[in-house]
């Protein structure tokens, strides 16, 4: 009787941790694509992604951080994008 008790009690513990997980993964993946920009943007600014930053694909903080430190080299397309959000 004890040893199905805590059977169930490890498995109980073990579905808990795997939806603290889920959750967190989930939760995870919404902040990432909301950081991604709309697909107007992201069409924009590829072409200058490949072409400046390729290294940090597929780091999306790192690409955008790229993107600032060469906003000179930007194009027109781009360079708008980052005019309108104010980065």
């Amino acid at each position: 009787m004890k040893a199905r008790f805590l059977r169930f009690a490890r498995v109980r513990s073990r579905a808990r941790r795997a939806s603290t997980v889920g959750l967190f993964l989930t939760l995870f993946a919404t902040t990432a694509q909301a950081q991604q920009g709309t697909p107007e943007q992201r069409r924009a600014c590829t072409p200058d992604v490949y072409r400046l930053c390729a290294g940090e694909i597929p780091n999306v903080r790192a690409i955008t951080a790229c993107l600032r430190r060469n906003r000179s080299s930007l194009s027109e397309a781009c360079r708008s994008v980052f005019d309108q959000t104010g980065n």
